[in-house]
């Protein structure tokens, strides 16, 4: 019977180790992130890097993977039907429901045609209908107001980075 109390003992001081390290880490600052620069050139890997990169600092608490939707540079062979392509599966994976606790993330060198295809995605979203849903456009400053207008009245919580 001793050594039981013992084992208790211990455990329920591990138990209140633990917290008080969980209390202590959460109360912390979380450390200072490096600022991220845009790729100056239109390499998709680049790109690529440096979106998964500005899409994990922006999850915040969402802990579902998030849809991406990435448009490479305008001077891509085929660009157009790539925007094409890419529109279509927005609109499909809109069209299905995007359930609260979800972000969407949009990214590209060509941020004046991201933010068409984001505007036309969301053309059809029902007012209200996507709360608690995110939505990250990565781009151009000149873009941002545009978009973010397009998107007010689905009830999105829409986040802006600047591609800089």
């Amino acid at each position: 019977m001793t050594s039981f109390i013992r084992v208790l003992m211990i455990a329920s001081l591990a138990l209140s180790i633990a917290a008080c390290n969980k209390e202590e880490a959460a109360t912390e600052q979380p450390a200072t992130q490096a600022p991220l620069a845009a790729p100056t050139t239109t390499d998709d890997a680049a790109w690529g890097e440096y979106l998964t990169e500005v899409v994990r600092r922006n999850l915040g608490e969402i802990s579902n993977s998030p849809y991406l939707y990435y448009l490479p540079a305008e001077s891509t062979p085929n660009f157009e039907g790539e925007y094409e392509r890419l529109l279509e599966k927005a609109d499909l994976d809109i069209a299905r429901g995007i359930l609260s606790g979800n972000m969407l993330a949009f990214g590209s060198p060509a941020s004046a045609r991201m933010a068409d295809l984001i505007i036309a995605s969301f053309e059809d979203v029902d007012p209200g209908s996507m709360e608690g849903v995110r939505v990250l456009f990565i781009g151009e400053a000149a873009d941002n107001e545009r978009v973010k207008a397009a998107l007010a009245a689905s009830g999105v919580t829409y986040v802006f980075v600047e591609a800089t």
